[in-house]
């Protein structure tokens, strides 16, 4: 029997990402995700309820582009798995769930556009001199910084 374990998130990040590095020299980003809901309660109020999760990126050109363009405020999608951490503090037992972007599997959706983002600056090209190809020249003026996938 097939089982699947999935998780797809769009809200806000709440607070700067944290990135950390290994001892190998890989990044690890960690950041947290507000998701919303609002409805009308019988008497017609406008009610609404924020859910927090934790977001652990292990691959680590997704965790360059988070340290690069992910801001608290950013709206970005997330996908990934549904991973739980034990651990002890104080005597007590703890448990936190975190959704895991892995190094093969996960994916990322900036979804703020370049001219929304106040933090956003473009990339710099790296390597020497030489003409700069008019199509991608285009394609950067037009087409809103929107999307970055993880590596599959």
């Amino acid at each position: 029997m097939s089982s699947l374990n999935k998780v797809q998130l769009i809200g806000r990040v709440g607070a700067d990402p944290e990135i950390r590095n290994t001892n190998s020299g890989d990044k690890i980003a960690n950041l947290r995700i507000a998701t919303s809901e609002t409805w009308k309660d019988k008497s017609g109020e406008r009610q609404e309820r924020t859910s927090w999760h934790t977001v652990v990126v292990f691959n680590d050109r997704l965790a360059g582009v988070v340290e690069s363009y992910v801001k608290k405020g950013s709206r970005i999608y997330v996908e990934g798995a549904l991973t739980y951490r034990e651990w002890e503090k104080d005597g007590v037992k703890r448990i936190s769930a975190e959704v895991q972007i892995s190094r093969f599997k996960g994916e990322i959706i900036l979804l703020d556009s370049r001219e929304k983002s106040d933090s956003y600056e473009a990339p710099q090209r790296q390597g020497g001199g030489g003409s700069t190809d008019s199509f991608s020249a285009d394609l950067d003026s037009e087409i809103p910084f929107v999307t970055m996938w993880g590596m599959r």
